[in-house]
């Protein structure tokens, strides 16, 4: 944890009280320069709040979308949810912000606007953009193998279940392609996650992978160099823990952690100050936001974690806590193609890249395609390629994903909006994403 005040030095030999009132005032202005500098400077660097405006001066009817908030209510009476917090955006400008229900349904703590939230994979799009800007700044190339950043990634190979002489199901290891950096970001390296599905190479993850989190990402990358891959590289889609090995990519290319790499990236500039890998502020740790006890599983063996306990692990695919606040301003400098608050982050066209589709023809989505019907794929994230064919409603361009405990998001540059939702309840995540949809577009006058 983070501590502030004087160095331990002049804590300990405070020599200031032996001086003269005007060396005294000295020495006091010496010693806070830098801390009141640092302030100022990070103030003038994080951009100001998003402006709220009236929902009908965004194209919004007021009723329709109050209507949202008696849905959200119902479901919180019901006991469906605990709570949740939604804020929706058009135009630059908040139309709708609220906090609904109980952020702790256990110790009857009510929801608020700035609760913390598990974002689980909402991490991968902020993941994703900080490796493009390495891209950008020729630190990194997408179409590089990744054993040119992880050597323990030169020799994977390939799971193939067969019939063994017994007649059960065996894993024998054949050659694999080389896994790039764009199948990492895509999803296409072959790389798995062991609680979708329960074939004997996802058993191999679980196994190995769900053993502990007092590991590094270097350790854990090369503990997935290891595991057999689903899929040759570069033609199927599964997700997996891609991001996971991206943010090792990341540390190495950067020189820091993903966490460092992050704080002085996106965090610090864009003002997202709740967000991080763990909550350790014990102020903060008030404000996380918890599910139901009975409905704390996101998969097979796959339990909530508890971000107030700090670990070595910085799941790039999952790991990050924040509000909904601190990821609309994430979403609003994707919305811009890559500018907030008078600074840019990453090049119009990279973003225009990153939100395009990258499966084509050459990749086919696997058993487990989470994008869904009508969406193709890009750099971290799903990507609908039309206006229809989906059940979801959204436009052609629209780019989403959510998380495993419940967050969910999405961008529709042809309607100038974006939405995040933030709930703890995995139950409900799949159902809350349409429902969330149809009340939204719904509720567009314009």
């Amino acid at each position: 944890m983070q501590r502030y005040g004087l160095p331990r030095q002049f804590a300990r030999h405070d020599k200031t009280r032996f001086l003269a009132p005007t060396s005294l005032l000295a020495a006091t202005l010496l010693l806070t320069a830098p801390v009141l500098l640092s302030t100022a400077v990070l103030a003038a660097e994080a951009p100001a709040e998003l402006a709220r405006e009236k929902p009908e001066a965004l194209g919004f009817s007021s009723a329709k979308l109050g209507a949202i908030s008696k849905r959200i209510k119902s479901d919180v009476d019901a006991g469906t949810i605990p709570g949740a917090v939604l804020l929706i955006a058009r135009h630059g400008k908040v139309a709708y912000f609220e906090a609904i229900g109980q952020q702790d349904p256990q110790a009857k703590i009510p929801m608020a606007k700035d609760s913390i939230f598990r974002i689980y994979s909402m991490t991968k799009p902020i993941t994703s953009a900080v490796a493009m800007q390495l891209v950008e700044e020729g630190k990194v190339t997408i179409g590089d193998p990744v054993a040119r950043y992880i050597p323990s990634f030169k020799d994977t190979k390939l799971g193939v279940e067969k019939p063994g002489a017994d007649g059960k199901m065996v894993l024998e290891l054949a050659p694999a392609r080389a896994p790039s950096v764009q199948d990492l970001l895509r999803h296409t390296a072959g790389i798995t996650y062991g609680f979708f599905g329960d074939t004997l190479q996802k058993r191999a993850y679980r196994e190995s992978v769900s053993l502990s989190t007092n590991i590094d990402n270097a350790e854990f990358a090369d503990r997935i160099a290891k595991l057999p891959l689903g899929y040759q590289p570069g033609t199927t889609w599964d997700y997996g823990y891609n991001t996971d090995v991206l943010g090792r990519v990341i540390e190495v290319a950067d020189g820091k952690s993903l966490g460092q790499s992050m704080q002085q990236r996106i965090f610090t500039p864009l003002g997202m100050k709740d967000t991080a890998f763990y909550v350790t502020d014990a102020a903060k740790q008030k404000r996380v936001a918890e599910p139901f006890a009975n409905d704390r599983n996101i998969g097979t063996d796959a339990d909530f974690f508890d971000p107030r306990q700090a670990a070595k692990w910085e799941s790039g695919g999952g790991g990050l806590t924040g509000t909904a606040m601190d990821y609309a301003r994430f979403l609003q400098m994707m919305l811009n193609k890559g500018s907030f608050g008078g600074k840019r982050y990453l090049s119009p066209a990279t973003v225009s890249f990153m939100t395009a589709d990258h499966m084509g023809d050459v990749v086919k989505p696997g058993p487990f395609y989470l994008p869904g019907t009508g969406y193709g794929f890009g750099l971290g994230f799903a990507v609908r390629k039309s206006d229809g064919v989906s059940p979801l409603q959204g436009s052609a361009g629209e780019y989403n994903w959510g998380g495993a405990g419940g967050t969910y998001m999405w961008v529709d540059p042809k309607q100038n909006l974006f939405v995040v939702f933030m709930m703890q309840s995995p139950k409900q995540r799949v159902p809350y994403r349409s429902l969330l949809r149809d009340m939204v577009y719904g509720a567009l006058t314009k």
